[in-house]
C-alpha cells in the first residue's frame, strides 16, 4: 500500500522598499486655496464659520488686524509693501517686478500641521496679539473718522411669485377641492412664470400625492382663473399663449392691438421667423399697419415671473477691488472687507502660558495645554491664511493692471491685450490654478464700471500685419458693425467675415458665427425690422 504525503513547502516573501516622491497638500495649504476663491461678499460668513468653531480666534477693534504686520513678525520681510504699486504715464512697474518672487506658493508660510501638533508647538503669541500698530495693507475707505463697516445696507423685502399667487388664490373662494388643484397648478409654475409640465401630468399628481380625482377639463378650468393672476401672461404653458394673455387685458378698441392679436393667433410662426412679407400677404395689410402691431408685441413681458422673482432677488455685487485714476495714475486697493479685523484671544494666549509655568504636569494638565495649543495654532494659520489671500489677489491683479493698462486707462475694449492665465501665473511666479481661483469669482470696481477679472482674458487673433490683436477687440468691432447695420438688410455671417477681414483680421466665417453667438446676437434673418 503506497502512503502519499502532502508537503507544502513555505513560500518566501520579498520585502522591497520604493522610493518615491509625491506631492502632498498641507491643511493650511488647503485652507488657503478655499479662502482664495472666496469672493468678497461670502468671505465674512467664512469668517463667522471659523469665529465659531474656535475660541482662540476674536474679532479686534479697529486696525487690530494691522499689528500682523509689525516689524517683529517673521513673516513681513516675505509680504511686499503694495500701497506705493502705482503705474503711471511713464514709469516701469518697478515695485510689482521685484516682488514677483517674494511670496509665491510653496514659501515658509507653509506649516507641516501633523508634525506641529504631535511635536513642540512653537506659537509665538505675541505676533497675533494685537497692538495699535499701522497696516501695512491699503484698503479702500481706510482714514480717520471713516467706518465702513458702520454702514447698514439697506434690505428690501418682498414677496416671492409663489407667495403673491397664493394670496391671490385665496381671494376665488374655491372650495376644498378646487383649492387643492390651485395648489398643484401654483406649484407647477417656474420661475419665469410658465406652467411646462403637461394638463395630464398634473391629473396623475393630484391623484397620487393630493388623493384627488379630477380630469383635464376641470383643472384647465381652474388654470383659467390663475391665468387672470397678476402679473399679466402668468401660468401660460408656451410662449405664445404668454404673449396673447397679456394683450386680452390691453384696449381692444386699439387696432394694433387687434391686429397683434390676429398675428400671435394665425402666424406665431410666420412672426417668430420674422418672415414680414408673408403675414401682409395674408393679412392684406400695409406695412404701416404691421409696424404699429410688431411695436405693441415687443412691448410685452416674455417672462412674467421674472417681475417678481427679480425683486425678490437683490444680490449685492461687492467689488473685490477698487481702481482709481488720480493725475493720470493708475492705483488698485483692496476692498476693506477684504481685511477682517482678527486677533488670537489674549485669554487664551495668557492661559496657555500660565499652564507652560505651572509646576503641575499631569495627563489632564498635558491634554489641556494639547488642546489650546492646537486651538492657537488653528487661529494663527488661519490669520495667516486671510493674509496670504490678500497679498495673492494684490500680486494677482496688478498683475492684470500692469498687462491691461492701456484698456484701465479709458476703457476702451479695443485695447484689450490678448491674454491667458498662464501669462499673469508667470508674470507673479504662481500655478495657473491660483490664477484661476482668483479670476474666476473677483470683480474690479473701475471708474467706467465693474468687471469680472475673467473678462480680461481671452484668446488671440492675427492680423495681416502679422500682430497679435486679442478676441476682445474683434468681438468689439464685431458688435460695432452689426449695430451699424441697416436693420432692414442687416449683414449675413458671410458678409460680416468679409468686412472684418478688409479690416485686417484674419477670421474665418465659423468663428464670426461663433463670437456673434457669444455676444447674444441672432442670425441676420432675425435681426431684421420694419
Amino acid at each position: 500500500m503506497l502512503n502519499y504525503q502532502l508537503v507544502i513547502a513555505p513560500v518566501m516573501q520579498k520585502l522591497n522598499q520604493i522610493q518615491t516622491l509625491t506631492q502632498k497638500l498641507s491643511p493650511q495649504q488647503i485652507q488657503f486655496i478655499k479662502l482664495l476663491q472666496v469672493p468678497t461678499a461670502e468671505l465674512d460668513a467664512r469668517i463667522e464659520e471659523e469665529l465659531e468653531i474656535n475660541p482662540a480666534l476674536e474679532e479686534g477693534e479697529k486696525d487690530d488686524f494691522t499689528s500682523l504686520d509689525s516689524k517683529d513678525s517673521k513673516q513681513d520681510d516675505d509680504i511686499p509693501d503694495f500701497d506705493r504699486e502705482i503705474i503711471d504715464e511713464g514709469g516701469e512697474f518697478d515695485d510689482y517686478n521685484s516682488s514677483k518672487d517674494a511670496n509665491s506658493e510653496g514659501s515658509s508660510e507653509d506649516y507641516d500641521y501633523e508634525a506641529s501638533r504631535t511635536e513642540d508647538y512653537d506659537v509665538n503669541v505675541s505676533e497675533y496679539v494685537m497692538d495699535d500698530d499701522i497696516s501695512g495693507y491699503k484698503m479702500q475707505g481706510d482714514g480717520d473718522g471713516y467706518n465702513e463697516e458702520e454702514k447698514e445696507m439697506p434690505l428690501a423685502s418682498a414677496e416671492s411669485l409663489n407667495e403673491s399667487l397664493f394670496a391671490q388664490l385665496g381671494y376665488l373662494n374655491l372650495d376644498e377641492r378646487a383649492y387643492k388643484i390651485g395648489e398643484q397648478l401654483i406649484g407647477s409654475i417656474d420661475e419665469d412664470g410658465y406652467i411646462r409640465r403637461e394638463i395630464q401630468g398634473i391629473v396623475n399628481d393630484l391623484a397620487f400625492y393630493q388623493n384627488v380625482q379630477t380630469d383635464e377639463n376641470e383643472v384647465e378650468k381652474i388654470l383659467k382663473q390663475i391665468q387672470s393672476f397678476e402679473p399679466a401672461g402668468i401660468a401660460a404653458r408656451n410662449l405664445q399663449e404668454c404673449l396673447l394673455l397679456q394683450l386680452e387685458r390691453k384696449n381692444k378698441q386699439d387696432y394694433g392691438v387687434v391686429l397683434a392679436i390676429k398675428i400671435l393667433s394665425l402666424y406665431f410662426e410666420e412672426f417668430t421667423k420674422k418672415h414680414y412679407e408673408k403675414i401682409e400677404r395674408k393679412l392684406d395689410i400695409e406695412e404701416e399697419d404691421l409696424k404699429d402691431a410688431i411695436d405693441v408685441i415687443i412691448r410685452l413681458n416674455p417672462k412674467p415671473g421674472g417681475t417678481v422673482s427679480i425683486s425678490n432677488k437683490n444680490h449685492y455685487i461687492i467689488p473685490d477691488f477698487i481702481l482709481k485714476t488720480t493725475n493720470g495714475k493708475l492705483e488698485v486697493t483692496l476692498n476693506s472687507k477684504n481685511a477682517p479685523d482678527l486677533k488670537i484671544s489674549r485669554s487664551y494666549a495668557d492661559m496657555l502660558d500660565a499652564y507652560e509655568k505651572s509646576d503641575k504636569k499631569d495627563k489632564k494638565m498635558k491634554q489641556t495645554i494639547t488642546f489650546v495649543k492646537q486651538k492657537l495654532d488653528a487661529a494663527k494659520w488661519f490669520i495667516d491664511a486671510i493674509k496670504q489671500r490678500q497679498n495673492t489677489l494684490l500680486r494677482t491683479m496688478n498683475a492684470i493692471l500692469f498687462y491691461q493698462k492701456e484698456f484701465f486707462r479709458d476703457g476702451d475694449e479695443s485695447k484689450l491685450r490678448p491674454m491667458i492665465l498662464k501669462d499673469i501665473a508667470q508674470d507673479i511666479g504662481m500655478d495657473i490654478s491660483t490664477v484661476s481661483r482668483v479670476a474666476n469669482s473677483k470683480s474690479i470696481q473701475t471708474d467706467f464700471g465693474m468687471f469680472p477679472l475673467k473678462f480680461f482674458f481671452s484668446e488671440s487673433i492675427s492680423t495681416d500685419s502679422g500682430e497679435d490683436v486679442s478676441s476682445k477687440e474683434v468681438k468689439y468691432i464685431l458688435k460695432e458693425i452689426i449695430e451699424g447695420e441697416s436693420k432692414r438688410h442687416p449683414y449675413s455671417d458671410d458678409k460680416l467675415e468679409k468686412m472684418l477681414n478688409d479690416k485686417g483680421y484674419n477670421i474665418a466665417r465659423r468663428t464670426v458665427a461663433k463670437y456673434r453667438e457669444q455676444l447674444n446676437i441672432p442670425v441676420a434673418r432675425l435681426r431684421k425690422e420694419l
